[in-house]
């Protein structure tokens, strides 16, 4: 069972300046103390140092379950980490107090239960059949029986964001990349389970098994679109079963390499003001900044131009950290405020590399009543071929 004492270092290190509190995507739509990410440091010191003078004085700190809310309101876009003046890993300690808190009997939220329940089940977030998951893959792309590259698909992109690996495929096939899948052997790669506290299923069952799929069959290289997944299987996975024996791509960063082999060459162009939104799994959390800008800047005719916040400043789009299924309407506040960033840019399209940021700033540019789409890098590409 966790201990707040294991944590307690971080808790010490934080000096309470609140640099953290007003790039907190959260706390700019609570607007309460207790809502930044100095503030639930605050109370976990008070909890952690509680005295019998605390209890003799009336003072009783403890957890309640708008504390327990508080915790779990939280996108994981360590915005609060890369403002941090002693580097508190703050991305880190979050899951580790959800954790704790779990083990406390408190949490997590009903919607975050039902997620853990359906991926044991079913291997997918979304209560979809296991069969189902390889059902998008277009006729006329093939997959290869020795391939340079395995395309994990990702639960978002196989069950509702079907276009995006089309899009994904059918760029590579171009390309003259050979690739396969995992098919229905691809699990869920364990994002939504990390970053809600429960650690445990991942680290025992799924990061094991989707790490052996690729090792038995010897294959060296995968590809994923999904900036969850690739942040999940780049820098959680080493820490609870090893370093990977294969090499994984994002997307963007895959494509620019066939742009650079001159795999990939666009010719059609794409005549739009677009304005790049990095998602926070991809940004601040695996640090691929470059390559996705690079993919839009090699598309003749397509004009970038810069938000107010960009790359390691980026704002959350509000979907991540299984906020969205818990805290909706708020998800989809923050990212209307994003979508408003992007127009006040001059933007007439917002372009991303994660399918959660797609569905969420499409949601948000409706909540804003703002005529803005946003798509994916793939979905570009491939127009410009």
């Amino acid at each position: 069972m966790r201990k707040l004492s294991e944590i307690e270092k971080d808790l010490d290190a934080c000096l309470q300046c609140g640099y953290c509190r007003d790039t907190c995507p959260v706390y700019k739509q609570i607007g309460w103390e207790s809502a930044t990410p100095r503030g639930k440091v605050f109370y976990l010191k008070q909890i952690k140092n509680k005295t019998p003078v605390d209890t003799l004085l009336g003072r009783k700190p403890k957890i309640d379950e708008k504390f327990v809310e508080r915790i779990f309101q939280c996108t994981s876009c360590a915005a609060c980490e890369h403002n941090c003046h002693v580097e508190i890993d703050f991305a880190k300690l979050w899951e580790e107090v959800k954790e704790w808190l779990i083990d406390q009997g408190h949490g997590p939220m009903e919607a975050h239960k039902k997620i853990k329940e359906r991926v044991l089940a079913k291997r997918n977030p979304y209560d979809e059949p296991k069969e189902k998951r390889p059902a998008w893959l277009p006729k006329d792309v093939k997959l290869s029986d020795d391939p340079e590259v395995v395309f994990f698909t990702g639960c978002t992109e196989a069950y509702r964001m079907q276009p995006l690996a089309v899009a994904t495929a059918k760029l590579m096939d171009k390309a003259g990349i050979k690739f396969t899948t995992m098919g229905e052997e691809e699990w869920c790669c364990g994002s939504p389970l990390l970053r809600t506290g429960q650690k445990i299923p991942v680290m025992q069952e799924i990061a094991p098994h989707n790490v052996q799929e690729m090792e038995r069959h010897g294959w060296k290289t995968m590809v994923t679109a999904c900036a969850g997944c690739y942040n999940t299987m780049k820098n959680d996975y080493p820490k609870m079963v090893g370093k990977p024996s294969f090499k994984i791509y994002h997307i963007s960063e895959y494509l620019e390499k066939l742009i650079k082999e001159n795999k990939l060459k666009f010719t059609k162009e794409f005549k739009k003001k677009v304005a790049y939104h990095d998602p926070c799994h991809l940004g601040r959390h695996a640090k691929v900044y470059d390559a996705p800008r690079n993919v839009l800047k090699a598309i003749p005719g397509l004009e970038l131009v810069v938000m107010k916040h960009e790359e390691e400043d980026s704002q959350c789009c509000g979907a991540g950290g299984g906020f969205k299924s818990a805290f909706n309407d708020m998800a989809e506040n923050i990212a209307a405020d994003r979508v408003k960033e992007a127009v006040d840019a001059g933007a007439e399209l917002i372009v991303t590399s994660c399918p959660f940021c797609q569905v969420n700033l499409n949601a948000g540019a409706k909540k804003a009543g703002v005529d803005i789409k946003t798509m994916d890098v793939v979905q570009v590409a491939l127009q410009a071929l």
